[in-house]
């Protein structure tokens, strides 16, 4: 057994884990040659996260799809480059709009450099990804375009809130399948379609890749709350302290609402408060990390990341699938 990708991903057979390697370093490479300028400062920022790292999910996510049609084919790697640069792009933008001081260990680009040039290099990585797109076909295209609709859509639902009368953790679930799952649906995708697969696979992993971005989301919400900054690469509670309505949060309301216990309503009113003030914002972390509501997200990413191993069943049994499903495990592992 070795490892390979996110989260020590177990993969049980040497052909499948040497070429799932090969492909990530030449996925790694092409993120590299494609955030290169003329201006060396533009290729210092556009490097800034690329080289910082990460878990490259939805690269791996497109190369275990490949496998269930040609894995050689062209258009492979560059799709996997494409949906990262996108994501990385996403990153930029974020951190901006929650005024984060920390990336992936790293400092922020905002923070190093300024929203504007953080965000101008975001649309920069997004130029890039269109450029390797063009080279794909206008399916690619298309496809990516309404991917990056419901992106920026689920963005927009987030800064705009629920509806009066809509449930937040409803809402809060469509703002999660368009701002995460949208991508990583189509990594699963691309993966697929670049390798020929027959069109009912192509189906069959970008709904997976729908379920477990959503799951991958949720895990995310819950070790904003739960992890230290060394597990998450970012400040814990983060979201937390910029108001960022996050699953175990809208839990917590929920169960303050339904129950009424006083001590729920108490934690809500901290929630409502000043969290940018250390002690208070320490106080709210605490109290949440030993809430029900946090179990609660956590039963809610499980859900999710076995809709997704559930939407695998009709695919034929090899150890592309395994790694399928073993990335639904890891994702639930991440949420403790």
């Amino acid at each position: 057994m070795t490892v390979v990708g996110p989260f020590g991903l177990s993969v049980r057979d040497q052909a499948l884990e040497t070429d799932v390697q090969a492909g990530l370093a030449a996925v790694e490479a092409g993120l590299l040659e494609a955030t290169k300028s003329e201006v060396p400062f533009i290729t210092e920022a556009a490097q800034h996260l690329v080289r910082a790292g990460g878990k490259r999910f939805r690269p791996l996510l497109v190369m275990l799809a490949s496998r269930f049609g040609d894995p050689y084919a062209p258009g492979i790697v560059p799709s996997a480059v494409v949906v990262e640069l996108t994501h990385l792009a996403t990153l930029y933008h974020d951190d901006v709009m929650d005024e984060a001081d920390v990336r992936r260990g790293v400092e922020s680009a905002n923070a190093r450099w300024g929203n504007s040039v953080a965000v101008l290099t975001g649309d920069f990585l997004f130029a890039r990804a269109s450029h390797i797109l063009a080279d794909l076909g206008p399916e690619a295209v298309r496809i990516q375009a309404e991917a990056f609709e419901r992106l920026v859509t689920g963005q927009i639902l987030e800064t705009a809130g629920p509806r009066d009368g809509r449930d937040p953790v409803a809402h809060y679930l469509d703002v999660i399948a368009g701002k995460t799952g949208s991508l990583i649906a189509v990594s699963g995708r691309f993966g697929a379609l670049m390798s020929g697969a027959d069109e009912s696979v192509v189906d069959i992993l970008t709904q997976y890749g729908e379920r477990l971005g959503t799951a991958f989301q949720l895990a995310d919400d819950v070790l904003d709350i739960a992890s230290d900054a060394h597990e998450s690469g970012k400040t814990p509670g983060t979201d937390l302290r910029e108001g960022i309505p996050t699953l175990p949060v809208l839990r917590l309301r929920e169960m303050a609402a339904q129950g009424g216990d006083p001590a729920d309503l108490e934690l809500v009113q901290l929630l409502d408060g000043d969290l940018t003030d250390d002690a208070r914002h320490a106080e709210v972390l605490t109290r949440l990390r030993a809430h029900p509501a946090l179990e609660r997200a956590r039963r809610d990413t499980i859900q999710y990341a076995e809709d997704a191993r559930a939407m695998l069943a009709p695919l034929p049994e090899c150890f592309a699938k395994s790694a399928l499903e073993e990335l639904c495990d890891a994702v639930v592992h991440r949420a403790g």
